[in-house]
């Protein structure tokens, strides 16, 4: 039963991929995310985490990635992001993903991976750029978070994100929350190289 669920959710994902525009052949795309605090583009690796790009790629072409927040900077750790509004109002999520971190890409310094609860398939939207080698994320005696891109510009702004004063914040209920807001302004899949 469990294989017939992933059969499902794989042609589910791969139908609306195609329904979405998302070319399905190109196994590398890149993404352009417009930050607040300056640019970055990411290339996605189909190859190896098939169903993680696709969901993402899923958010960035249905616009809901605009208008979020980088809400977690932990510095030398990660800039997470792709959850919540400036409001710290919760986005809307499809469903969690099966964890793929297992694909052999590692969490290093550049890197853009899945955010999950601690369940290993609990990943929808929420992702996070790796501001340090965090091979404590990656899969060893437990689940691993999964890594499906890298940085190919921009990596000084998202370092610069990782040096903003951050504090506890009430409405979210936990630590490095940035005091002065991050926007995910507009993401973007860039036309196939």
């Amino acid at each position: 039963m469990r294989i017939f669920s992933v059969i499902l959710l794989l042609l589910s994902l791969t139908c609306s991929a195609k329904n979405l525009a998302i070319d399905p052949d190109n196994l590398f795309p890149q993404v352009k995310l417009e930050t607040s605090m300056g640019i970055i583009i990411v290339e996605l690796d189909r190859v190896r985490a098939p169903i993680t790009v696709d969901n993402f790629l899923t958010y960035v072409v249905t616009g809901e990635y605009n208008n979020t927040i980088f809400h977690r900077v932990v510095a030398e750790f990660i800039v997470q992001g792709g959850g919540y509004s400036q409001d710290f109002v919760l986005k809307k999520v499809s469903e969690d993903i099966i964890n793929e971190s297992g694909n052999g890409l590692k969490n290093e310094s550049g890197t853009i991976a899945m955010a999950k609860e601690n369940r290993p398939h609990t990943a929808n939207r929420q992702f996070f750029f790796n501001v340090a080698d965090n091979t404590n994320l990656d899969p060893g005696r437990r689940w691993g978070y999964a890594v499906f891109g890298s940085v190919i510009e921009g990596q000084e702004v998202i370092d610069a994100m990782a040096l903003v004063k951050t504090d506890y914040n009430e409405e979210m209920a936990w630590e490095d929350v940035p005091i002065e807001p991050i926007m995910l302004i507009k993401a973007s899949l860039l036309p196939a190289i």
